[in-house]
This record gives structure tokens, sequence and C-alpha cells, in this order.
């Protein structure tokens, strides 16, 4: 029978399953939304017993779209955002909120709660911040445990392990306990190319019993975990012969799917909620306020250097609501049956019509939700510079213009930073939600003056986690083998040259108004404390 690849990926809102050819055809799909428990200031959780539930049933029904036979199925790969797991003896959920409801056990990767641990954990200075880009994330995984033992110490005590939730679905799965280098390395200070975790670095922090909440067992990339438990089997619909790859971070799936052809010089920009950057190199390459350089965390044998913008499609979505254009908006996409975006992207458009550069005087910094590369920098906040009495849909196409072109401006600042300590970027190979938006990929080539390349399959996250289980399953030897089989490009989009001065005006502008923000915080400080 021909075999066929699962790849399962669970992202922030929403769980998709794929089902995959050898060739890379997809024969179908399944998506389920997962819940979000958001909570003031900066908490926000999920439910693991929620996302594997929804983690079944897109499997299940993807197979019986396609058509199937579960006994085709040779593999399954899992990707998840880098949110942080809570599991108790035999298995039970640990509760991470003041309400101490324990199906909330999951710590979202976007939860900010642990500001306070994350400084205290950078001032430590630790020679391990060094492969993080000289500072931790408030978005990586010992911040968070920091929080929950400062706050809640008899919970830390009864936890019995701490999972990346791409290792705890497989775990869920397989029932080994284990953990996958992609994880571990990008998102818990693991030292990959040493195999160790920094001890000094527990010490300083009071995190030295960790070690034993952590899976004994690493597992690398394209490695087999084991085969699907019985139960598990029987829930996902499959048969206990499924090879289960290791865990990946959803991005870093993504990145997998873009670069393993081609990886030399070539940026991955995986593009949803918050942006993730990927670009691998044969030797190590430190980039300040850049995550990294991580060994064989997400291509085998090769250094990873990862970028990223905390909110992207989320800051979009967040300044379409705000307008007082959005009902009347959102009920038009409605009658009309297309997307809100194609009919702004209509009202972009014919504003450029009559202008040529309608944000000539509008611009934006998009650091609503903190700046993560290359800044570090979890306190800056957004701004918007020339607000006028404008309303209505032009005023919130010019709006929304403003905001891809500042999202834009910000992957420029991550590639600028990169290039300048040593990386060679040619190309930008990008997937996700701006893949679907043309005026968005055209604000992407024009704002970074390269071309940007898509690839066939419109899931190319997806795509990485079946390919992940592809070469786990030993179907292929390689994943340079398995991305020339599976993985094709689509289109190029190449830059307009005859934007580059306006696009380079305004970029000197993104940058300068971080600049005043720090001056305005300065001022602030400098007056609250004579009060």
């Amino acid at each position: 029978m021909t075999k066929l690849f699962v790849g399962v990926d669970v992202g922030s809102a929403s769980v998709r399953a794929g089902i995959f050819t050898m060739d890379g055809t997809r024969l179908a799909f399944s998506v389920r939304p997962i819940q979000q428990f958001h909570y003031q200031p900066n908490r926000v959780e999920q439910s693991s017993s929620d996302i594997w539930q929804q983690v079944c049933t897109t499997v299940r029904e993807a197979i019986s779209l396609a058509g199937v036979k579960p006994q085709q199925v040779a593999s399954i790969g899992f990707d998840a955002t880098c949110s942080l797991v809570t599991v108790g003896d035999r298995g039970q959920p640990v509760a991470v909120g003041e309400e101490g409801d324990a199906d909330h056990d999951i710590v979202m990767w976007m939860d900010h709660r642990a500001g306070v641990e994350t400084q205290r954990i950078n001032e430590t200075n630790d020679s391990a911040l060094q492969y993080v880009g000289g500072q931790v994330s408030i978005e990586m995984e010992l911040p968070k445990i920091l929080w929950l033992k400062q706050h809640y110490p008899e919970r830390y005590t009864s936890t019995w392990r701490f999972f990346d939730l791409a290792d705890y679905l497989v775990w869920r799965a397989t029932g080994v306990d284990a953990a996958g280098i992609c994880t571990l390395t990008c998102k818990w200070n693991y030292l990959a190319h040493e195999e160790r975790f920094s001890q000094s670095l527990l010490e300083s922090i009071d995190l030295t019993d960790l070690v034993n909440k952590i899976p004994p067992q690493i597992i690398q990339i394209g490695e087999p975990v084991g085969a699907l438990r019985s139960d598990a089997a029987a829930q996902l619909g499959l048969t206990s012969n499924v090879i289960v790859a290791s865990g990946l971070i959803d991005a870093h799936a993504g990145g997998l799917a873009l670069v393993a052809t081609a990886p030399e010089a070539n940026l991955a920009l995986i593009s949803g909620t918050s942006n993730c950057h990927m670009i691998v190199s044969q030797e190590a390459k430190s980039v300040p306020g850049v995550w990294g350089p991580y060994f064989a965390a997400m291509y085998p044998g090769w250094w990873l250097n990862e970028g990223g913008q905390s909110a992207a499609g989320a800051l979009v979505d967040w300044t379409l609501m705000q307008s007082d254009a959005w009902p009347a908006l959102k009920n038009e996409a409605a009658v009309l049956g297309c997307s809100v975006y194609q009919i702004l992207n209509q009202c972009v458009a014919e504003l450029e019509q009559t202008e040529q550069y309608p944000t000539r005087h509008l611009h934006i910094l998009a650091d609503h939700h903190g700046n993560r590369s290359p800044r570090s920098d979890s306190n800056a906040k957004g701004m918007i510079a020339g607000l006028t009495l404008e309303k209505g849909q032009q005023a919130l196409a010019r709006l929304y213009l403003a905001t891809l072109q500042a999202i834009a401006y910000g992957t420029r600042h991550i590639i600028d930073t990169m290039e300048q300590h040593g990386q060679r970027i040619d190309s930008i190979t990008l997937c996700g939600g701006a893949s679907k938006n043309p005026l968005w990929l055209r604000e992407y080539a024009n704002a970074t003056g390269r071309a940007i390349h898509l690839v066939e399959e419109e899931d190319a996250v997806t795509l990485g986690a079946a390919l992940n289980g592809a070469v786990a399953c030993k179907i292929f030897d390689s994943f340079s083998s398995a991305a020339r089989a599976m993985v094709r490009l689509d289109k190029t989009i190449e830059a307009d040259q005859t934007h580059r001065a306006f696009h380079d005006a305004k970029y000197q502008v993104y940058l300068q108004m971080y600049q005043d923000q720090q001056r305005y915080q300065a001022v602030m400080q400098q007056n609250l404390v004579a009060l």
C-alpha cells in the first residue's frame, strides 16, 4: 500500500491535521479551534485535555476525508507552539493559574506574567545566555517555570514533568518519557552542542531540581520516539504500528519544510499570530537580540539563528477590530462571501490611485506585544504617529497598510541585524497567513528589498511535521531527500525597486520611533522617581 504521513500542527488558536503522500500531495486537511483563557494582566492559559481531544478529532476527520485506510499511515509528526505543560503524578494536570483550575495546565507562549523572573535570569549573565542572543525571552520556559515555583511552590513540587507542548503530545501519543532536541535547545536553554544544561545558571536561579522534572531522554530531529500506544492509536483512528517522530516547535516545522531542499543563506519566514525568522548555517553565528545559535535544533548538523516578532497576524487583527469601520466591514465581507482582507486590499488599491503613498505621513511601531528581536525588549510598546480625524473604511485601509508595512520593517530590522553579525541571507521563503495576502507579500518584498518565495503547499508547517515523520519512519534517509520529494516551490514575488527610497525613509522613521519611545520612558521614570 502507498505510505502516508500525518502532520499535526497545534497553533495558538487551532489544531490542523494533514494527510500527505510520499510526493508531498496533501490528500485531506482538518481544522478545529482550541480554547484560550485570557486574563489580565498578561495571562494566557490553555488546556491540554482540550488540545489532545481536538488533535484526535482532526486526525480522525482527515483520515476519513482522505478516504484512506489507517493501515496506510506510516508515521505521525507533531508540532506545537512553545507553550509550557505541567503534568503531575499519574499524568494528572497541574493548575498554572490563580484560580487553581487543574484543566488550565498550560502557560501559553504569549503569556507575559514572568517579567520579574525573566529579569532575574538575565541578570545572572551566565555564559549559557550567549546562545539565546544574550538574554532569555519572557516567552521561554525557564521564566515560566521559575514564576510557578515562586508563586505556587506546592504546585511546582507536585509537578512530575514539565513539557513543551509538542513534547507533551509525543508523550501522550507514545507513553515514552522523552523530549525533542528542538524544544529543549530553543526554549529551555539546553546547550545541545555540549549535551547539557548550564548547572551554574540553574544554581543561580534555584532551579537545580528542574533536571529531575524534565524527560531524561532527548531525541534528535527526524528520529523516532516510538510507536503509538494502543489507546492513543484508537483515539486517533490509527494503528499502533504508526511511528511517532520527535516533537517540533511549530515555526521550526515550517522552517524545516522551507529550507530543507536548499538550506544555505535561505531565510524561512513563518508568518502567523507571531512571526519567526529562521536561518541555518554550518558555523555558529552569535547575533545580539536574536535567539541562538542553536545546534541541530531545526536542521541536523547545522546551527540555527531565530528572530521573531511577538505580534504579526495578531496585530493586524487587533488593528482592524479597534476601528469604527470594523462592524460594517465585517458585515460587508459576510454579504459578499469574501474575507475582510480582500475588501481592504481593494480599498488600498483605490487609495493608491489618488495617493502614490497613502502612508507617507502615517507611521506605526509594531511593538504592541513587546519586541522579541532584535531589541529583546518585552516592555516595548506600539506607537502611531500621524493620526488625523479621518474616519471610516478609507481611514482603516490606510491604517491597515501602515500596519502591514510596520511588521515588514520589523522583519527588515531582524534581517539587517543578522547580516551585520555574519549571516548571509540571499533569499526569503515564506509560509503562513501572510502567504494568502498579496498586499502583505508585496510589502514584505518591497520593505526588505528581497524576493519572497512561496511553496506550493499552503500549510507548510503541517507539511514540515509530516516531513519529520517521513524521515523518522525511515522512508527517506535524510531531510534533503525527503524535501526534494515532498516540497515544491510555487511562485516568487519580486521587490519593486522603484519604491526603495520611500521604504528606506519609512524604515528610518520606524527605527527612530523606538528611540523616541525610550526617551519618553526615561522622562517618566525620572519624574516618577522625583515624586
